[in-house]
């Protein structure tokens, strides 16, 4: 194991200053403390090549390398077509498909994202469980982000609590939207007597959007949204509050003969890169479906 050569499992920091203990410079560089110990108990952190007491201190220009040892990935790999964005040793970032479920449960126990890149990992030799970072809806399209180890998961966590990404969507509502802009500050709470539902209401969680008119057509209206929180169906939720919900969207709104899902994608994301901390942008350009509604809605 080459402790100074990068990979998926393997990550060098290197220290800028002289007098700093090996416990405060990995709090510095924002592994979680629960990582840390994780490390330290199993002899995967290093200093140099050498494993040392976390109370050792450090010189400018020591390398620090963590390894993470290989997971036991439990998901049955299913091989299937990603459409891969992005990828590097820490991040694998996807288009993601309309009508592709994410998760395995009790009832997707396979034909899921999780399966296909289970398949994914295995083929390349990553031997890691699979960290989705952001969520996608079933019926939602779009920029979705697979952390390829436990640092990188933990770093753009923490992002995504600060809610520092930036999350922008594309979404066809109906109904000519006449401001050119605008912004829906209203809480969102769980909709009573049900699991699934969501709904505006003065006990819910702080809930910040923002959207901005791309096209108006006769009937509905092309918008680009940024979200500045994350709550279940958010932007759903929040378009039908102001009374242009989403086209297609059963849930909130109704079926369209045009198009078989709600007409939302996940078109851009930019986050701080977990390694290199310098920022990342990930594009993903508009599905056949909602490409073929927009041509419809413009006839």
């Amino acid at each position: 194991m080459d402790l100074f050569k990068e990979s998926h499992n393997i990550i060098v920091f290197t220290c800028n200053r002289d007098n700093i203990t090996l416990r405060d410079f990995v709090k510095e560089n924002e592994i979680s403390s629960r990582l840390f110990r994780r490390l330290y108990r199993n002899k995967h952190i290093y200093v140099n090549g050498q494993f040392l007491r976390k109370d050792s201190k450090l010189k400018k220009g020591d390398r620090v390398s963590i390894y993470m040892e290989d997971e036991e990935n439990n998901i049955t790999p299913e091989k299937m077509d990603l459409d891969i964005i992005y990828e590097d040793h820490d991040l694998l970032v996807l288009n993601k498909e309309p009508f592709m479920v994410v998760h395995t449960t009790s009832g997707h126990q396979s034909g899921t994202l999780s399966n296909g890149v289970s398949y994914y990992f295995k083929e390349k030799g990553i031997n890691m469980r699979i960290r989705f970072v952001n969520r996608l809806d079933r019926d939602t399209s779009g920029v979705l982000i697979v952390a390829k180890n436990p640092f990188a998961h933990q770093q753009l966590a923490l992002q995504l609590e600060a809610n520092s990404f930036v999350k922008k969507y594309y979404c066809i509502v109906e109904g000519v939207v006449e401001g050119d802009e605008g912004t829906i500050d209203f809480p969102i709470g769980r909709e009573e007597d049900s699991c699934i539902e969501r709904v505006v209401t003065e006990d819910g969680q702080e809930a910040l959007t923002k959207y901005r008119v791309v096209e108006r057509y006769r009937d509905a209206s092309l918008l680009e949204v940024q979200i500045f929180t994350g709550r279940t169906h958010q932007i759903r939720v929040h378009m039908n509050h102001i009374g242009h919900p989403i086209v297609g969207d059963s849930l909130y709104n109704k079926e369209s003969p045009y198009i078989k899902r709600q007409a939302l994608h996940s078109c851009y994301l930019k986050a701080v890169h977990p390694r290199t901390k310098e920022d990342i942008e990930f594009i993903a350009p508009l599905p056949a479906d909602i490409k073929s509604l927009i041509n419809l809605m413009k006839d």
